[in-house]
């Protein structure tokens, strides 16, 4: 039994309930790993309040960003070890997986291997504001070296990871800000 946050209605941080749950053994495809931190995000509060991108299936698990160690491996997953130190990026569905938990199944397929001298807390909380400014600079705009952006909440997280990516390619980022 590990200790999961979970919730059982639509609503604030107060619906969040820390339960007792078997987290069993990792189907195919999947890791299972001890959770050394989570990264919080704007998605899951939205999740947990119902007005998320996919509707909230009750009761539900929260989470996207975690960093852990692989404790096992389910059949079909290749190129991680036991032991090893790994981040878990936003790639999945909070009705199937969440790392709001001490120990977690997730999709190998949203699993990195966590680089040397990057630890547990940055390891969980980098993910999302890099992949959210990265598909929308580089996978849809197609940004490149000279182009100019402007780069609105650029005191944000999302903002400032814009910034650097922008920067990154050689573009011109135009920041703004409400204050």
């Amino acid at each position: 039994m590990t200790h999961v946050v979970r919730f059982h209605q639509i609503g604030g941080p107060e619906v969040l309930q820390i339960e007792e749950l078997e987290v069993g053994a990792p189907g195919s495809g999947e890791l299972r790993i001890r959770v050394e931190a989570i990264g919080l995000n704007r998605a899951e509060a939205m999740f947990r309040s119902g007005v998320y991108l996919e509707p909230t299936q009750l009761p539900a698990r929260l989470g996207y960003e975690a960093s852990g160690i692989v404790e096992a491996l389910g059949s079909g997953v290749h190129g991680f070890e036991v032991g090893e130190a790994v981040s878990v990026i936003p790639a999945f569905s909070m009705n199937k997986f969440g790392v709001y938990a001490e120990q977690a199944i997730v999709p190998a397929t949203g699993v990195l291997k966590r680089p040397a001298g990057v630890g547990a807390v940055k390891g969980a909380a980098i993910w999302m504001q890099y992949l959210t400014a990265y598909g929308a600079l580089i996978e849809i705009a197609q940004l490149k070296r000279g182009d100019a952006v402007i780069i609105t909440a650029a005191s944000s997280s999302v903002g400032l990871a814009a910034i650097q990516i922008a920067n990154s390619v050689g573009a011109i980022p135009i920041a703004t800000t409400r204050t």
